[in-house]
């Protein structure tokens, strides 16, 4: 506890320092407390463009982290990540097709679009999938739905002009570019409604990893339970995808993370910590994204799955052989 407390309070110092105080302008560290707030140059770029993207990253990745685990647990697998399942697909679709379109869509509806695509993607991953009798079989359908929608994705792009297409194609890869405290504040009410569902799903997890059979033994009504936990899911990855577009594998890496480093718990334990890797993770990779090839930058999801896949390979192998995954 005392390790990951000690590498997570790192991880984080180091995020928040990068994403305040290097850039253009730089800021150095004694003089950022006095821009935060100030009505210099420094200080509107600290409070007006860099916090607030800060703070949407850890929003968006606690949220991607908690949705990861809670489907790895519903699912018994590992291996099972928002992007596999047709939930982020989905959304990126609604939030992609009014855009292709030419359909003017108000902002504050972004949300709802994202939820009815991530929805309706679920909703056909369970329908082909006999609404989750297995988890196996819902993985696979999940993938092969995923890659339908990404194809009537690729489809819209055809059928884009040429600054459609470069609007979307950034948002594919998940970027935190230009994003303000209204994006922040969109993702309130939202919140609102999924952490107390986290709570009480948390306890749920823990007994459906021990099988269906014996959660069934222990009172739990496996399917709707399965079901609660794709709801919930829906309900943390879509506002995130409406907002950030689809930021890939956090949902991957940061369970494992959770896992790795306290292999003894289980999935109350695991949830908040999930959360709190998931945060980390998109908030380190927008370091990169913001810098590596400064003026120009790239988008995060670019740099969380560059990043985040081989660690979380990594991650799978060694907890494995440790009896972990």
């Amino acid at each position: 506890m005392s390790r990951q407390l000690t590498v997570a309070s790192g991880l984080l110092a180091t995020a928040v320092v990068c994403a305040l105080c290097l850039g253009t302008p730089y800021v150095p560290l004694p003089q950022l407390p006095g821009a935060v707030g100030g009505d210099g140059l420094a200080g509107v770029v600290v409070t007006q463009l860099r916090l607030p993207r800060l703070v949407l990253a850890l929003i968006a990745g606690a949220c991607l982290g908690a949705a990861g685990l809670v489907l790895q647990e519903a699912l018994r697998n590992p291996l099972a990540v928002p992007e596999m399942l047709g939930v982020s697909s989905g959304a990126a679709l609604g939030v992609a097709a009014p855009l292709v379109l030419s359909v003017s869509v108000p902002l504050a509806v972004a949300p709802l679009l994202a939820i009815g695509g991530a929805a309706a993607g679920g909703v056909l991953t369970l329908l082909a999938a006999g609404f989750g009798r297995s988890p196996s079989a819902v993985l696979l359908t999940g993938a092969a739905v995923s890659a339908a929608l990404q194809a009537a994705l690729l489809v819209l792009m055809v059928l884009a002009d040429q600054l459609d297409l470069q609007l979307i194609y950034r948002y594919l890869l998940g970027s935190l570019s230009a994003r303000t405290w209204g994006d922040v504040t969109g993702l309130w009410p939202w919140l609102a409604a999924a952490v107390p569902a986290l709570v009480l799903c948390a306890p749920v997890l823990s007994v459906l990893r021990l099988g269906d059979d014996d959660a069934r033994a222990l009172g739990v009504r496996v399917r709707r339970a399965r079901l609660a936990a794709l709801a919930i899911a829906v309900l943390l990855i879509a506002p995130v995808v409406a907002v950030c577009g689809p930021v890939a594998w956090v949902g991957f890496l940061a369970p494992h993370l959770a896992r790795r480093l306290r292999p003894q718990a289980d999935a109350v334990r695991w949830l908040p910590w999930s959360a709190v890797w998931g945060a980390l993770v998109v908030a380190c990779a927008d370091a990169p994204a913001r810098l590596a090839l400064a003026p120009i930058e790239t988008p995060v999801g670019a740099w969380t799955a560059l990043l985040g896949v081989p660690a979380g390979v990594a991650l799978l192998r060694t907890g494995r052989k440790a009896g972990v995954a």
